[in-house]
């Protein structure tokens, strides 16, 4: 009956979804623009990393495109509580990684952290569908309270490099003696300069030996 009275729509196309399909349409799920840097072993995201901080492999879902239908499902995500298109790419991205060998030495996803007032004024962290359905594709923890963001800052999706840099966006990592000699697998909502994942993943990598590897659901 609520199907009937409030009818599912896609996030591309607004069209009504028909039966089997969730979040998108099939018509919009195939001109959505994959990134999927793991199937050809592409190291042009890991790149991003190189010279900052070492990082083990690095995959994004989709491309992020402006008034594109990447943009419109990050949109409805973070500022509409549509909080299943996070469960949406993590099951798509992680049923992939579960059949790659680069990830299968993952020992815990951990997401990147919202400052607790924004997490309170959102309601929920995006990121956090996302790294549980790929921490159950790949049957290893997903730790959400190991890594948090102790100042606030504005968004950072759309800033110059260098202001990016000089943001005073700071991270901790609470017991880093859970991150000793393990593979972290970070995950976040987009990657455009890297300096967020940067800044993670210094603190997830200070003094605990461990190693690095990076997913999100877009890249710009």
């Amino acid at each position: 009956m609520l199907n009937l009275l409030f009818p599912k729509i896609c996030n591309g196309c607004k069209s009504k979804l028909l039966k089997g399909e969730h979040i998108l349409c099939a018509n919009c799920r195939h001109e959505l623009p994959l990134a999927c840097f793991h199937r050809t072993n592409d190291t042009s995201m890991k790149n991003i990393f190189y010279g900052r901080v070492p990082v083990e492999n690095a995959t994004a879902l989709v491309l992020f495109q402006k008034k594109g239908i990447t943009q419109e499902m990050l949109h409805n995500l973070k500022y509409r509580n549509q909080k299943e298109i996070s469960n949406f790419f993590g099951k798509w991205l992680g049923g992939e990684l579960a059949q790659h060998p680069n990830y299968q030495t993952i020992d815990m996803v951990i997401p990147v952290p919202l400052h607790k007032k924004r997490l309170k004024k959102r309601g929920y962290n995006q990121v956090s569908g996302f790294g549980k359905e790929i921490s159950n594709c790949l049957e290893i923890p997903f730790i959400e309270d190991l890594l948090v963001k102790v100042s606030q800052t504005d968004s950072q999706v759309f800033k110059k490099r260098l202001l990016r840099f000089e943001s005073e966006e700071v991270f901790k990592v609470i017991h880093p003696e859970i991150l000793a000699n393990k593979h972290v697998l970070l995950v976040d909502d987009i990657v455009t300069t890297g300096a967020t994942i940067e800044k993670c993943a210094q603190q997830i990598l200070k003094d605990t030996n461990a190693k690095l590897s990076v997913a999100t659901m877009a890249i710009a």
